[in-house]
């Protein structure tokens, strides 16, 4: 497991981390806990993924995208929103966080309060990546087809960089539409949408 000590001050992030033994969920929580605000994240092979913090520009946006699902969510009552830094275990043993997500709410009602103290071991039925300057764009395609890998039945990686929006859904090929102005969202979130001219402002 990789020392909690380590400066990653002094790492150029993003940067991963091959452990030379598998690292527990209750041990990523704890090295997460000591390196905020630093988005840690396991991948299938359990390498460790460290970002850095996102910047001013790419904290409005995601925050932009997570408080317009979180409002919708509390107006529509079929499930609950998330914001960024929900670490969900997925079946495929990675530990991953998006940037907003969203749960049934029979998924929800199905963890455990234990489940609810840890990384919930399911994946979101939606969710929302926002891709930072510091993402390779083919690095946050992998992580789209993981989640859809893993339960997913909806996907959306909003790349304000390329001024694009790509939707993932299972056993369909993804579709990029170029700066729309407004995305509108099918089952399991049939009514929610999302005006997107503020995400491709400079």
């Amino acid at each position: 497991m990789p020392s909690g000590q380590i400066d990653l001050l002094d790492l150029a992030l993003p940067i991963v981390l091959r452990p030379s033994a598998p690292v527990s969920d209750e041990d990523l929580m704890r090295f997460s806990a000591r390196n905020h605000p630093y988005k840690i994240e396991r991948n299938q092979q359990g390498d460790l993924t460290i970002m850095t913090p996102v910047n001013y520009r790419g904290g409005k946006q995601e925050g932009y995208v997570a408080a317009a699902l979180l409002l919708w969510a509390e107006a529509d009552g079929r499930g609950s929103a998330l914001p960024a830094n929900v670490g969900f275990k997925l079946p495929d043993g990675s530990c991953l966080a998006p940037d907003a997500a969203w749960l049934t709410k029979e998924h929800e009602d199905s963890l455990t309060p234990e489940q609810q103290d840890s990384f919930p071991p399911i994946c979101p039925d939606f969710l929302i990546e926002v891709r930072s300057k510091t993402d390779l764009r083919r690095t946050v395609e992998a992580k789209m087809q993981t989640w859809i890998d893993n339960g997913a039945q909806l996907a959306w990686l909003i790349d304000p960089i390329e001024g694009n929006l790509t939707i993932y859904r299972p056993d369909r090929a993804p579709e990029t539409l170029d700066r729309p102005d407004i995305v509108k969202a099918n089952s399991p979130v049939d009514g929610f949408e999302l005006r997107c001219t503020r995400l491709w402002s400079r």
